[in-house]
């Protein structure tokens, strides 16, 4: 957990775009398919490197039915949307959608819910929970099918130059444990990268309080938020910032997505309307002990965050992303605090997040809230490595669900409280589009 100490990231500037080294000492230097999956560079010891090497292991294995030979990784399911950690966030990556009803949906959660107010926590579905798993074990039915259409919105830049976006439309097709809620609410999200963690939860509150302007206070239109949680804690992890640290996201994933009990989440899943769920045996109390959950909560801590690239130039991109205003989000600069892993503490960082939450407009609204996350508003998402993903993951899919085929497209799905920003891009010259989109690729 970060503890409070002097935040020391100060005011953004266009000569900070330029800073290759964007996860402090740790920054791991390599542009290859493994980019996303080292260890930071300071770490010091053998433990921790050991520690590094057995959560990577339970991060990347798949774990099997209860009762398999295999005891230390059953217990999967018994519904389930993966097998594993990396089967969603493959090479430590981002996921992309399903692109029609034949490809296999791996890497998106379907978070589903009942109405509720602004500020509570959403309402599982009574017979089907918080999320579709779609998957299950050997005599358990799947809750459902996950289908997807894909609609087409036309457009043009300011020069005449004509885009196309698409947007999908998810459904939750044959129900196996009763109709669905009439009012059910829906979210489709996106497995994202999970690099450089620790450093996102090593940023002091205060540098988050100081850079929040919930009532747009100095009338730029930009009012960033903190999602306070219930308890009073301050999420930003999540693409709501509905987690307040690293433990608490993976014990969701954990149990969530591959059915898995740990310490912080040791009941099962199953509702009372999933009998076979109930019914099926378990592998153990919880199914991954607290030693072997801390390793992979590690592990997921240091992954290192991969340099930015250098180019000829570079600095014409970097400075149309700053007069473009996209910096009042995507903060670039922050300087850790205290965190129990020491080699995350007191550093330079570039993850170009502000971590709060901002109305994007109704564009990009899921009509769901959390906490205190409007239906429209999402958190800011770190930028760094993002000109990786093709490389590591072998696509170039973004936002929340998936929809944006490219950066330009991503951009260009902005409104809210970004539409100005999205508007100085769409106003550009070609030259200057494409100035700023390599600039985002080198990050």
């Amino acid at each position: 957990m970060a503890l409070a100490v002097s935040c020391g990231g100060g005011e953004p500037s266009p000569s900070d775009l330029l800073e290759l080294r964007s996860g402090g000492d740790g920054t791991a230097h390599t542009a290859t398919r493994n980019a996303f999956a080292l260890p930071a560079r300071n770490l010091e010891t053998d433990e921790e490197r050991r520690r590094f090497a057995i959560g990577d292991s339970f991060f990347t294995s798949n774990w099997v039915t209860a009762g398999n030979s295999t005891e230390a990784r059953d217990g999967l399911g018994p519904l389930f949307i993966a097998q594993s950690c990396s089967s969603c966030h493959g090479h430590d990556g981002r996921a992309r959608p399903p692109l029609d009803n034949d490809d296999p949906v791996r890497g998106l959660v379907v978070q589903i819910s009942l109405p509720t107010k602004l500020g509570d926590a959403p309402i599982p579905d009574p017979a089907y929970g918080g999320s579709i798993q779609d998957r299950a074990i050997l005599g358990v039915p799947p809750e459902a099918e996950i289908h997807v259409e894909w609609k087409s919105i036309a457009g043009e830049y300011a020069d005449g130059t004509p885009y196309e976006l698409v947007r999908p439309v998810f459904t939750i097709a044959e129900p196996a444990y009763g109709a669905l809620h009439p009012e059910l609410q829906i979210s489709p999200r996106i497995a994202p990268p999970v690099f450089g963690a620790g450093l996102l939860e090593a940023i002091p509150l205060e540098r988050l309080q100081a850079l929040a302007d919930p009532d747009d206070a100095d009338g730029d239109g930009v009012s960033g938020r903190l999602n306070i949680l219930p308890g009073g804690g301050a999420g930003r992890f999540g693409w709501k910032a509905n987690q307040p640290e690293t433990d608490a996201q993976v014990a969701a994933a954990f149990h969530g997505d591959i059915g898995i009990t740990s310490p912080l989440q040791p009941d099962a899943a199953c509702t009372p309307a999933q009998a076979a769920c109930l019914a099926a045996p378990d592998g153990g109390d919880p199914e991954i002990p607290a030693d072997l959950f801390d390793d992979v909560v590690f592990y997921v801590h240091t992954l290192a965050v991969p340099a930015a690239r250098d180019y000829p130039g570079r600095e014409r991109g970097a400075e149309l992303f700053f007069a473009a205003g996209c910096q009042q989000c995507h903060a670039p600069r922050h300087r850790t605090g205290e965190h129990a892993v020491p080699a995350l503490s007191d550093q330079l960082i570039f993850p170009y997040t502000d971590l709060l939450l901002h109305d994007m407009g109704p564009g990009l609204a899921d009509g769901r809230p959390h906490f205190l996350a409007s239906g429209s508003e999402w958190r800011t998402p770190p930028l760094w490595g993002i000109g990786l993903t093709e490389t590591v993951n072998g696509h170039t899919r973004f936002l929340h669900d998936g929809r944006a085929r490219n950066l330009a497209e991503a951009i260009l799905w902005h409104g809210g409280e970004a539409e100005a920003a999205k508007e100085s891009f769409r106003a550009m010259s070609s030259e200057d589009r494409a100035a700023l989109i390599k600039f985002l690729e080198s990050l």
